[in-house]
């Protein structure tokens, strides 16, 4: 972020200085020597006000020479500054980043250039007053006031018959929340006149030049939400939902007042279930989640394959996998997990009333082994199965039905304007046809009435060609495949996706197994893409998102690990992507208070479990007054569900004579700890069909002191207070290729259940502690006197 006050008036030739010595240079168009001497010499004339004061209604335009026009064309607080040049007073001062825009009306070249404006607000700054609460994404505007708003156990959601109309899921949702947040369940929506400890909405069509997204809240006896659009009042939900998880009676609102609205219209995650799948389930939960962040586009790559190397070579071995059920091409359909239409459809239905988007995407003409399985002949014999014969008719004939089976229809499969239709990484080779194939299935996607993103790769596929750019939004993720500066000169919208700093791949060695969020909360924003900067406000720019790449098929990596990964990206990126950088950003301070926030009233997906003693004891039960002897069909239930990372479980574990087979120690739905006769009793734990062993031999009869503890590396096992196996760093070894990849051997622990009634454990188990930290040797050796 670039800002500087000079005088009451700064000319264009100090900013342009003053620009090009940060190292960010203006953007233009492709000129010529004389366009550019022309173009700079009529900006160095040029004065803008660096100050606007209370009650200016509007940023004015200066003239320019004849032949010439000057316009605004970029703003990166369009609720302060719109793009009509009107002012709409802050709440408290603030920097506005404006784009400038000069364009020859004799060749249409045009030039921008930016310049920042300080806006005072309605509110100076009262020692006293209540600081801005802390929530993620930070609040755009604050006042604050004195004193605090209660949420009472019998506090009402109020909403006019005309706020009804627009807001009835929106308040639905928000009191289910807040019961499971507060456990008040006498909470209730009503209408009427607002009593103190109620929350009121309110549509108001004065609010429009906050978008779609914006929202206002005064907190006081009452809290007051008024927006002029759905998505910002269900946004404002979040915030106070925020608010109160903070609070430990969840009841406390500092009073004052607050203007709240995105930097950026696009802020998402890309998540890959075709290389690994998730269930319906999860993807519902990171609706929910992602909401809770205002992170409002959920890209869902629903078509890819694993590398054949990994597969002995052969592309007939090598997984593949499409997501969605197909009625036109039933076979195309993965048997290993896929989602039915309406379930598809559903999904996407509920994540509108959560204020978001879902973006499928089908990808295509690379990473297509998928529909080559079904259909070889339209393979690439050239460039590999994964890769669709581009010139073949056939091609063209198949990847038409798929589109039209899920964007046909007044009620199509895919509900959002926008769907994804890939297109990237193709042999450079075939750059016209691969440019053909591109400005086909934009043109056919657009024909059903909808908006198409598609990744960046027309500067790697350089030709003579033309490809759609209007209406088109690109995900720009590599600079080398298509260059961001171009491809905003040839017309396409940018979400900024850069691999170097936001692809996440589990596990890989490569790319990011865990995003480096202190540097991007430092030194990242969406208007960056790869080493190119754009002017902040820039109007191309729509947004940002991250993404998780599960390359390597089978290594071990389960949703709960990939949400441990997603999970701290996801509080950083929604901070960046909606507030961006302001002069109150400081990670330390971030980092400190967003342990604080969670995922979303009723979600612990990282299964995080709180302790309020300094060991981190969560859980402590001897289990002899629940029977810990089990006879083989009986379990005991158990407060906790399971425990995420990083944790430690021991126990007294004494097996009986007669287990057979795979006998259940501890259950949850997502994961079981085992024990099985393999030469020996041994111990093992199995989640999402990957099963790992311990080699260490339990003796029947004998009583041994068991504790097992993992971390997102592995999970290590002692008994009687010795380190007997570590399993993590495991490699997988393919005769095709050199390259070895990590196996995982990670467990979030299961807690809800001792025991199983069907393959349950003869034996006993007693003396269960349970905490949220890897216990050290020194603390093992105090326990058990080594």
């Amino acid at each position: 972020m670039i800002s500087f006050v000079i005088s009451k008036k700064t000319t264009i030739a100090v900013l342009c200085s003053l620009f090009i010595a940060t190292g960010v240079s203006a953007q233009e168009e492709k000129l010529n020597g004389a366009d550019s001497v022309a173009f700079k010499t009529l900006v160095s004339g040029l004065s803008f006000p660096d100050k606007l004061e209370q009650g200016t209604k509007r940023v004015g335009l200066p003239k320019v020479a004849a032949g010439y026009e000057l316009s605004l064309y970029g703003s990166s607080r369009k609720p302060v500054i719109g793009l009509d040049g009107k002012v709409y007073q802050p709440l408290t001062d603030c920097e506005v980043q404006l784009v400038f825009k000069v364009k020859n009306k004799g060749n249409n070249r045009s030039y921008e250039f930016p310049h920042t404006v300080k806006v005072m607000g309605r509110y100076r700054p009262q020692s006293g007053a209540n600081k801005q609460p802390f929530v993620i994404p930070s609040l755009q505007e604050w006042n604050g006031g004195n004193g605090s708003f209660k949420l009472l156990a019998n506090s009402r959601i109020i909403l006019s018959a005309e706020a009804r109309k627009v807001l009835a899921p929106a308040a639905d949702i928000f009191l289910n929340d807040l019961k499971e947040l507060t456990g008040n369940s006498a909470l209730s929506i009503a209408t009427g006149k607002a009593k103190p400890g109620d929350i009121v909405f309110s549509i108001d069509p004065a609010l429009k030049h906050l978008g779609e997204e914006g929202y206002v809240m005064n907190i006081d006896q009452t809290v007051q939400i008024s927006a002029a659009y759905y998505k910002g009042a269900f946004w404002a939900t979040r915030t106070v939902l925020q608010i109160l998880e903070q609070d430990p009676e969840h009841s406390l609102i500092a009073k004052g007042k607050t203007h709240d609205y995105p930097k950026f219209e696009v802020r998402g995650l890309v998540l890959d279930v075709a290389r690994k799948f998730f269930t319906l389930d999860f993807l519902k939960h990171y609706v929910k989640m992602m909401a809770y962040y205002k992170m409002g586009d959920f890209h869902i790559h629903l078509n890819d394959n694993g590398f054949k190397q990994f597969f002995e070579g052969n592309w007939d071995k090598t997984y593949a996998a499409f997501r969605l059920e197909s009625s036109t091409y039933p076979k195309l359909t993965s048997k290993d997990g896929f989602y039915t239409k309406a379930e598809f459809k559903e999904l996407q239905k509920t994540a509108q009333l959560y204020g978001m988007r879902v973006i499928p995407e089908i990808d295509v003409p690379a990473h297509s082994l998928a529909f080559t399985r079904v259909f070889p002949e339209i393979g690439s014999k050239e460039y590999g199965m994964d890769h669709l014969d581009i010139n073949n008719p056939k091609t063209y004939e198949v990847i038409d039905n798929v589109f039209k089976e899920y964007i046909e229809g007044k009620d199509p499969v895919f509900v959002d304007p926008e769907v994804h239709i890939g297109t990237d990484e193709y042999a450079k080779k075939e750059a016209e046809s691969f440019r053909a194939f591109t400005d086909h299935y934009i043109r056919f996607v657009q024909g059903y009435g909808k908006k198409v993103r598609l990744w960046g790769a027309l500067t790697h596929a350089q030709g003579n060609t033309p490809v759609t750019s209007s209406g088109v939004t690109m995900n720009a993720w590599y600079n080398g495949y298509a260059d961001p500066k171009e491809m905003v000169r040839l017309g396409y919208d940018q979400i900024s996706t850069p691999d170097g700093l936001l692809y996440i791949v589990p596990a890989a060695g490569y790319y990011y197994d865990f995003l480096n969020v202190k540097r991007l909360y430092e030194s990242w924003e969406p208007n960056q893409i790869g080493k190119e900067v754009f002017l902040m406000g820039h109007p191309k720019i729509r947004g940002g998102m991250f993404a998780v790449w599960n390359d390597h098929v089978g290594n071990g990596i389960t949703m709960k690990d990939v949400h441990q990964r997603v999970f701290p990206a996801m509080q950083v990126l929604s901070e960046k992507m909606w507030t961006g950088k302001t002069d109150q950003s400081d990670w330390n301070t971030f980092a400190k208070n967003k342990v604080n926030v969670g995922e979303g009233p009723g979600l612990n997906m990282r299964g995080a479990v709180g302790s309020a003693t300094a060991d981190g004891l969560v859980l402590k039960d001897n289990l002899t007054a629940k029977g810990g002897n089990l006879n083989g069909n009986e379990s005991i239930e158990l407060p906790l569900k399971e425990i995420g990372y990083p944790y430690s479980v021991s126990f007294t574990l004494k097996a009986a004579h007669g287990n057979k087979g795979d006998v259940i120690l501890f259950k949850s739905e997502n994961a079981e700890v085992f024990m099985k006769e393999n030469d020996g009793l041994r111990l093992g734990f199995s989640r999402e069909n990957y099963t790992d062993l311990f080699e260490f031999v339990f003796v029947p009869d004998k009583s041994y002191k068991v504790m097992l503890t993992g971390n997102e590396k592995g999970t290590w096992l002692y008994v009687d207070g010795a380190l007997v196996q570590r399993m993590e760093g495991k490699k997988l070894s393919f005769e095709t290729t050199d390259t070895k990849i990590s196996r995982m051997q990670t467990l979030v622990f299961p807690l809800h259940q001792i025991g199983d009634t069907k393959k349950g454990f003869q034996g006993m188990i007693s003396d269960l502690r349970v905490y949220n930290k890897r216990l050290n040797e020194s603390y093992l050796s105090e326990q058990y006197g080594k």
